[in-house]
């Protein structure tokens, strides 16, 4: 593994392990306040764990026991890269010196760094706005240069703290497509908040959750399987968990949601995991009884438009129905309804 870290800091409730592979992209998502920018900071040496290490390409960057640090390798010389939500350029620089500030200040001439500035530039696309200088940049620019002024250094990893979160909707699928190019190749640790970052860029996910890592694995596993309230919601799926019952998972409210079951031979108590679309739930005024069917009792509190649809949410679970169901059910926040979803519906596997 290129990257292992294992590191606590008791006074933020944090204890999180983490390892990537060389060449490989991973996505860090949770709540606010979770400890995804907390672990960045550990890896790029702005904070100092209790305990734990951080180690890169079998280098130690950090060692500490019980507050004291054994080992400790400063910010400028980790070959680590933090790109924060702010492009932070340099303003008395051009575009291009700012990008070539990575490469001058590890020894290389002039010419050298200019060379390599260039060459991010044209892989940014801003190859043109090199004599710019930043105050003339829009946004999404400006953040584009702060990646390449990232790249120019050679970092063995680069860190980025949701680079798309203080841009533009317009501008923030030029800068995707453009990172989806960059880290094809380069040892990357990002954490974001959508989806579609998490889809086109990360080889795969962990999902940090009060300090702990909750769920990690491949992307396409994560959001087709999630097994993490955080997970689901961000994947768009409703998720239930509870344990086994033999024919079906019993959740914490004492609701039993019948499934697609794995195969035979699970154990009675075993945890499980439901998970089904918001677009497979049907919306009522009364209860429903029938086919073989899940129903559950919820108050509507919120209606959000989705392009054609409307995501009717309950507290823990959604539903996508047409505007012409919400005008006919009268459904606002406080209304009382019944979810109902088909079993054939309803993913039911470990976890």
């Amino acid at each position: 593994m290129t990257l292992t870290f294992a590191a606590t800091l008791p006074d933020r409730g944090f204890d999180v392990e983490l390892d990537v592979a060389e060449g490989r992209t991973l996505a860090l998502l949770g709540p606010n306040g979770a400890g995804k920018s907390t672990a960045l900071g550990l890896a790029a040496g702005t904070l100092r764990p209790h305990d734990g290490h951080v180690t890169l390409d079998g280098r130690p960057l950090v060692h500490a026991e019980a507050g004291r640090t054994r080992t400790w390798v400063p910010p400028h010389a980790r070959q680590v890269a933090l790109l924060a939500q702010e492009a932070l350029l340099f303003p008395h620089l051009s575009v291009r010196q700012n990008v070539a500030f990575g490469p001058r200040s590890q020894g290389a001439r002039r010419r050298e760094a200019d060379a390599a500035a260039d060459r991010r530039l044209a892989d940014v696309g801003l190859a043109s706005l090199a004599d710019r200088a930043p105050s003339t940049l829009s946004g999404g620019q400006a953040q584009r240069v702060a990646v390449a002024r990232a790249l120019a250094a050679e970092p063995r990893l680069l860190l980025l703290d949701e680079p798309m979160a203080a841009l533009d909707v317009e501008v923030t699928p030029a800068l995707r497509q453009s990172l989806k190019h960059l880290l094809a190749e380069q040892t990357t640790v990002i954490t974001t908040h959508d989806v579609l970052d998490a889809l086109l860029l990360a080889d795969e996910i962990a999902v940090i959750d009060g300090g702990r890592v909750v769920e990690r694995g491949a992307t396409a596993d994560v959001l087709a399987r999630p097994r993490s309230t955080f997970a689901a919601k961000i994947a768009g799926l409703n998720l239930l968990a509870g344990t086994w019952t033999g024919d079906g998972v019993r959740t914490t409210a004492g609701e039993v949601v019948h499934g697609h079951a794995p195969g035979d031979g699970l154990a009675v108590g075993v945890p499980m995991t439901a998970v089904f679309r918001p677009a497979a739930v049907s919306v009522y005024l009364d209860e429903q009884h029938g086919s073989p069917r899940n129903t559950f009792r919820g108050t509507v509190t919120s209606l959000e438009p989705r392009g054609d649809l409307v995501r009717v949410r309950t507290g823990h679970l959604a539903a996508d129905v047409t505007p012409q169901s919400v005008a006919e059910l009268s459904l606002v926040p406080g209304a009382q309804v019944w979810l109902s979803v088909k079993a054939a519906e309803v993913d039911v596997y470990p976890g």
